[in-house]
Protein backbone atom coordinates (compact mmCIF):
# COMPACT_ATOMS: atom_id res chain seq x y z
CA UNK A 1 0.00 0.00 0.00
CA UNK A 2 1.29 3.39 -0.91
CA UNK A 3 0.58 5.29 2.27
CA UNK A 4 1.79 8.76 3.05
CA UNK A 5 5.28 9.38 4.44
CA UNK A 6 7.93 12.05 4.34
CA UNK A 7 10.99 11.61 2.14
CA UNK A 8 13.93 13.79 1.33
CA UNK A 9 13.77 15.17 -2.21
CA UNK A 10 15.75 13.21 -4.79
CA UNK A 11 18.47 15.28 -6.39
CA UNK A 12 17.60 16.20 -9.94
CA UNK A 13 13.87 15.73 -9.47
CA UNK A 14 11.49 18.58 -8.99
CA UNK A 15 8.12 18.01 -7.35
CA UNK A 16 5.17 18.71 -9.63
CA UNK A 17 3.09 21.77 -9.03
CA UNK A 18 0.45 20.89 -6.48
CA UNK A 19 -3.03 20.79 -7.98
CA UNK A 20 -5.23 23.69 -6.95
CA UNK A 21 -7.76 21.31 -5.42
CA UNK A 22 -5.14 19.77 -3.16
CA UNK A 23 -3.98 23.21 -2.00
CA UNK A 24 -7.55 24.24 -1.36
CA UNK A 25 -8.25 21.23 0.80
CA UNK A 26 -5.03 21.66 2.76
CA UNK A 27 -5.98 25.26 3.50
CA UNK A 28 -9.52 24.25 4.47
CA UNK A 29 -8.23 21.54 6.78
CA UNK A 30 -5.82 23.95 8.46
CA UNK A 31 -8.55 26.52 8.89
CA UNK A 32 -10.97 24.05 10.45
CA UNK A 33 -8.41 22.27 12.60
CA UNK A 34 -6.44 25.30 13.66
CA UNK A 35 -2.71 25.42 14.30
CA UNK A 36 -2.84 22.33 16.51
CA UNK A 37 -3.77 18.84 15.45
CA UNK A 38 -7.29 17.49 15.65
CA UNK A 39 -8.31 16.50 19.18
CA UNK A 40 -10.91 13.92 20.18
CA UNK A 41 -13.14 16.57 21.77
CA UNK A 42 -13.30 18.58 18.54
CA UNK A 43 -15.67 17.96 15.64
CA UNK A 44 -15.37 14.23 14.85
CA UNK A 45 -14.24 12.88 11.52
CA UNK A 46 -16.98 11.71 9.18
CA UNK A 47 -16.52 8.92 6.65
CA UNK A 48 -18.64 8.75 3.51
CA UNK A 49 -18.71 7.00 0.16
CA UNK A 50 -17.12 9.07 -2.58
CA UNK A 51 -19.20 10.33 -5.50
CA UNK A 52 -18.45 11.54 -9.01
CA UNK A 53 -18.18 15.04 -7.56
CA UNK A 54 -15.00 13.87 -5.78
CA UNK A 55 -13.18 12.69 -8.93
CA UNK A 56 -10.96 15.77 -9.27
CA UNK A 57 -9.97 15.63 -5.61
CA UNK A 58 -9.30 11.89 -5.71
CA UNK A 59 -7.11 12.30 -8.79
CA UNK A 60 -5.20 15.19 -7.22
CA UNK A 61 -4.61 13.21 -4.03
CA UNK A 62 -3.41 10.18 -5.98
CA UNK A 63 -0.94 12.36 -7.86
CA UNK A 64 0.31 13.87 -4.60
CA UNK A 65 0.59 10.46 -2.95
CA UNK A 66 2.56 8.99 -5.87
CA UNK A 67 5.06 11.83 -5.68
CA UNK A 68 5.40 11.84 -1.89
CA UNK A 69 5.87 8.09 -1.50
CA UNK A 70 7.60 7.02 -4.73
CA UNK A 71 8.65 10.24 -6.48
CA UNK A 72 6.57 9.27 -9.50
CA UNK A 73 4.69 11.67 -11.72
CA UNK A 74 1.39 10.24 -12.92
CA UNK A 75 -0.20 11.27 -16.18
CA UNK A 76 -3.21 13.45 -15.22
CA UNK A 77 -5.49 12.21 -18.01
CA UNK A 78 -4.73 8.56 -17.32
CA UNK A 79 -5.16 9.10 -13.59
CA UNK A 80 -8.55 10.78 -13.94
CA UNK A 81 -9.69 8.04 -16.30
CA UNK A 82 -8.58 5.46 -13.75
CA UNK A 83 -10.48 7.14 -10.93
CA UNK A 84 -13.62 7.51 -13.03
CA UNK A 85 -13.40 3.86 -13.99
CA UNK A 86 -14.18 2.87 -10.41
CA UNK A 87 -17.47 4.77 -10.50
CA UNK A 88 -18.34 3.53 -13.99
CA UNK A 89 -18.02 -0.13 -12.97
CA UNK A 90 -18.76 -0.68 -9.26
CA UNK A 91 -17.44 -4.25 -9.49
CA UNK A 92 -13.98 -2.67 -9.50
CA UNK A 93 -14.39 -1.25 -6.00
CA UNK A 94 -15.23 2.01 -4.27
CA UNK A 95 -13.64 5.07 -2.68
CA UNK A 96 -14.23 6.42 0.80
CA UNK A 97 -13.62 10.03 1.83
CA UNK A 98 -12.83 11.36 5.31
CA UNK A 99 -14.25 14.77 6.21
CA UNK A 100 -13.64 17.11 9.12
CA UNK A 101 -16.17 19.86 9.69
CA UNK A 102 -17.24 19.72 6.05
CA UNK A 103 -13.73 19.70 4.57
CA UNK A 104 -12.51 16.59 2.77
CA UNK A 105 -9.16 15.58 4.30
CA UNK A 106 -8.40 12.09 3.00
CA UNK A 107 -9.45 9.03 1.04
CA UNK A 108 -8.81 5.40 0.25
CA UNK A 109 -9.80 2.92 -2.45
CA UNK A 110 -11.14 -0.60 -1.87
CA UNK A 111 -10.83 -3.25 -4.61
CA UNK A 112 -11.84 -6.91 -4.58
CA UNK A 113 -9.89 -10.15 -5.00
CA UNK A 114 -11.81 -13.44 -5.19
CA UNK A 115 -10.30 -16.28 -3.14
CA UNK A 116 -11.22 -19.76 -4.32
CA UNK A 117 -9.63 -21.19 -1.19
CA UNK A 118 -12.03 -19.30 1.03
CA UNK A 119 -14.98 -18.88 -1.31
CA UNK A 120 -15.15 -15.13 -0.79
CA UNK A 121 -13.59 -11.76 -1.52
CA UNK A 122 -10.55 -10.20 0.07
CA UNK A 123 -10.92 -6.44 0.23
CA UNK A 124 -7.73 -4.63 -0.76
CA UNK A 125 -7.10 -1.17 0.70
CA UNK A 126 -5.27 1.05 -1.77
CA UNK A 127 -4.62 4.67 -2.75
CA UNK A 128 -4.59 5.99 0.81
CA UNK A 129 -3.99 9.71 1.15
CA UNK A 130 -4.49 12.21 3.97
CA UNK A 131 -3.77 15.92 3.50
CA UNK A 132 -0.70 17.06 5.48
CA UNK A 133 -2.65 19.22 7.94
CA UNK A 134 -4.80 16.26 8.98
CA UNK A 135 -2.11 13.61 9.38
CA UNK A 136 -1.47 11.80 12.66
CA UNK A 137 -4.98 12.84 13.72
CA UNK A 138 -6.90 9.60 13.21
CA UNK A 139 -8.11 10.03 9.63
CA UNK A 140 -6.76 6.71 8.39
CA UNK A 141 -7.89 4.93 11.54
CA UNK A 142 -11.43 6.20 10.92
CA UNK A 143 -11.29 5.17 7.26
CA UNK A 144 -9.97 1.73 8.19
CA UNK A 145 -12.69 1.21 10.81
CA UNK A 146 -15.35 2.07 8.25
CA UNK A 147 -13.87 -0.36 5.72
CA UNK A 148 -13.70 -3.12 8.33
CA UNK A 149 -17.36 -2.59 9.23
CA UNK A 150 -18.45 -2.63 5.58
CA UNK A 151 -16.34 -5.71 4.87
CA UNK A 152 -17.84 -7.64 7.77
CA UNK A 153 -21.36 -6.73 6.66
CA UNK A 154 -20.59 -7.85 3.09
CA UNK A 155 -19.09 -11.17 4.18
CA UNK A 156 -15.55 -10.41 3.00
CA UNK A 157 -12.99 -13.03 4.03
CA UNK A 158 -10.35 -10.48 5.03
CA UNK A 159 -8.61 -7.17 4.45
CA UNK A 160 -5.30 -6.82 2.67
CA UNK A 161 -2.98 -4.06 1.55
CA UNK A 162 0.56 -3.61 0.30
CA UNK A 163 3.15 -1.14 1.49
CA UNK A 164 6.64 -0.09 0.45
CA UNK A 165 9.29 -2.08 2.28
CA UNK A 166 10.97 1.14 3.47
CA UNK A 167 7.78 2.78 4.77
CA UNK A 168 8.23 1.88 8.44
CA UNK A 169 5.76 4.45 9.70
CA UNK A 170 2.93 3.05 7.59
CA UNK A 171 3.83 -0.51 8.60
CA UNK A 172 3.64 0.45 12.27
CA UNK A 173 0.26 2.08 11.66
CA UNK A 174 -1.18 -1.06 10.08
CA UNK A 175 0.21 -3.32 12.78
CA UNK A 176 -1.27 -0.98 15.39
CA UNK A 177 -4.68 -1.59 13.82
CA UNK A 178 -4.26 -5.35 14.20
CA UNK A 179 -3.03 -6.23 10.71
CA UNK A 180 -0.22 -8.77 10.37
CA UNK A 181 2.57 -9.08 7.85
CA UNK A 182 1.92 -11.82 5.27
CA UNK A 183 4.46 -14.45 4.26
CA UNK A 184 4.06 -13.69 0.55
CA UNK A 185 6.24 -11.66 -1.82
CA UNK A 186 4.57 -9.63 -4.56
CA UNK A 187 5.63 -10.08 -8.18
CA UNK A 188 4.39 -8.35 -11.31
CA UNK A 189 4.80 -8.43 -15.08
CA UNK A 190 3.85 -5.28 -16.96
CA UNK A 191 3.31 -4.78 -20.70
CA UNK A 192 6.00 -2.87 -22.53
CA UNK A 193 5.36 0.86 -22.22
CA UNK A 194 6.34 3.64 -24.63
CA UNK A 195 9.70 5.18 -23.74
CA UNK A 196 8.18 8.46 -22.54
CA UNK A 197 5.73 6.67 -20.24
CA UNK A 198 8.44 4.38 -18.92
CA UNK A 199 10.55 7.39 -17.91
CA UNK A 200 7.54 8.88 -16.12
CA UNK A 201 6.85 5.77 -14.05
CA UNK A 202 10.42 5.02 -13.00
Amino acid sequence: MRAERRREPVRGLRPPARPDLTRRHVKMARATMGARRYRSHAVPLQIRAATLADVSDLAAWNAAMAWETEHKRLDPATLERGVRGVFEQPRRGFYLVAEHDGAAVGCLLVTYEWSDWRGGDFWWIQSVYVVPAARRAGAFRALYADVAQRAAAAGAVGLRLYVETENRRAQATYEGLGMQRCHYFMYEALPAAPAAQERTLR
